[in-house]
């Protein structure tokens, strides 16, 4: 037998499941959970101080610039220093760093890797109705479950600190955080494995858990109008026009959205061609009735700065059919330096992506699908897709404990797709022992992140020295 085809074999069959084994009962897993609080107590989650040996976050940064285009540096860097909340958002890889120096229990899951509270919020599943689930998959890996929560604990405090929340307001809402997680894990844990798959977060229904705050629903429903306009039909009206010749083109908005050359053009469709091989049949035949009109670079987010983003618009039968594409690059997951190597189909940076999005996600994007483009690897997915973000800066009370709590609920749910819930939840157990534990981390993270930012905002201003920006 040829080499190659012997390796493709033994590939295939490490791959395959076991359906023999008998599985550990539920006990067995909170045992085990239970077991691992004395080797790891839930306490030792609070302390914080930075490693003595800390890399300065100014070198980790420029680290995580390199490969991005460099005239758009700057800009990252301005949306970075904007604010200590626009600094974590951006500063995924300085977290990741501290991370790596924090205790865990061992069990390891399916990580958002960048679940901050600002990465949830709400598009439309493949039936067209709106569901409230994490959003964000560009650092996804498989990674230990604490990292995730942590993320988000941390960013609560932090986005509590720039609503104007008092200390012992931001502990709450960090402890309602991780209530929601211990809460849903273990309801989660009893629960069939393929019932888990089924879940949904649908906002403006009931929550089986708890009661939703009136502020929480007013909000919600806001949110959930502005969802339901946000499609191809209104983003074609924002951004583009039809030329003298009746062909659709981007209006361009220097520096967000900006016109690409011919060769670039003809690149960017070539990649589509490929993306379309990673589709399922039936959504590939879909993709054929539609044709590239136009494509563009767009720059998006905070931390993506820099990173190559482009927009496409497809046509279909009229000017009443358009789909609006995203070419996104995808690079090294900030989490990657900190763990094991990872499985060959992850080798892939796009591929990462889209299989992390699809696992974690109760009902993902039906165009999810990855490519290549001059030696870089990226995912494609549809740009407006009912998509609305929940204003967090509207937030405080009732309504931000409560969306906190959602949060940390849907993390649950999405780490329980991924491993064993009652290994989680045996380890989280129902007292406020995490909740405290999680709320003195985030607080004392909250303080290192202020520091954090105040040095970038420093080092960027007029004669800061630009020692940022990659060499």
């Amino acid at each position: 037998m040829p080499q190659s085809k012997t390796k493709k074999n033994s590939a295939a069959a490490s791959e395959r499941v076991n359906l023999r084994t008998v599985l550990p009962t539920l006990e067995t897993l909170r045992e085990w959970g239970s077991t691992m609080r004395e080797r790891v107590p839930r306490e030792a989650h609070g302390q914080w101080k930075p490693d003595e040996n800390r890399e300065d976050i100014l070198s980790i940064i420029k680290k995580s610039n390199v490969g991005r285009q460099q005239h758009l540096v700057p800009l990252r860097m301005q949306r970075m220093a904007a604010s200590p909340f626009a600094f974590l958002r951006g500063a995924a890889v300085v977290m990741a760093y501290d991370l790596s120096k924090t205790p865990t229990m061992g069990c390891n899951v399916v990580l958002a890797g960048d679940a901050h509270v600002s990465n949830f919020g709400l598009y439309g599943s493949a039936q067209r109705e709106l569901v409230f689930d994490i959003n964000d998959f560009d650092e996804t890996v498989v990674g230990p479950w604490e990292w995730d929560l942590k993320r988000l604990t941390a960013s609560v405090n932090v986005a509590g600190r720039e609503n104007g929340l008092s200390g012992r307001e931001r502990r709450t809402a960090v402890m309602q955080a991780v209530e929601g997680y211990q809460d849903n894990m273990n309801r989660l844990q009893s629960m069939g494995t393929l019932d888990i798959w089924y879940l949904h977060a649908y906002p403006g229904q009931a929550n089986v858990l708890r009661k939703v705050p009136a502020k929480a629903l007013a909000i919600t429903k806001k949110v959930m109008d502005k969802a339901l306009q946000s499609d191809n039909h209104m983003l074609l009206k924002k951004i583009a026009d039809k030329d003298t010749n009746g062909r659709w083109q981007f209006r361009e908005d220097p520096p967000i959205l900006t016109r690409v050359s011919s060769i670039m053009k003809n690149k960017l469709i070539t990649a589509l061609e490929d993306y379309s091989l990673t589709l399922s049949r039936e959504r590939r035949h879909m993709l054929s009735r539609y044709r590239v009109a136009d494509v563009a670079h767009r720059v998006v987010g905070v931390g993506s700065v820099g990173t190559r983003a482009y927009l496409a618009l497809l046509m279909g039968k009229n000017d009443d059919d358009p789909l609006f594409l995203q070419i996104k690059e995808a690079s090294s997951p900030a989490h990657a330096p900190y763990l094991p190597s990872r499985r060959a189909e992850f080798n892939h940076e796009g591929q990462r992506v889209v299989i992390g999005q699809r696992a974690l996600q109760a009902s993902s994007d039906v165009m999810l699908g990855w490519t290549d483009m001059d030696g870089r690897p990226y995912y494609v997915r549809q740009m407006k897709n009912l998509k609305a973000s929940v204003p967090i800066e509207w937030m405080s009370g009732d309504a931000f404990d409560f969306y906190c709590w959602a949060c940390g609920a849907l993390l649950a749910r999405a780490h329980a797709r991924t491993s064993e819930a009652a290994q989680i939840a045996g380890y989280c157990g129902r007292s406020t022992v995490l909740r405290e534990s999680f709320a003195e981390w985030a607080e004392a993270y909250g303080d290192q992140n202020e520091i954090d930012h105040a040095r970038l905002a420093a080092a960027t201003k007029p004669g800061g020295g630009n020692s940022v920006e990659a060499e």
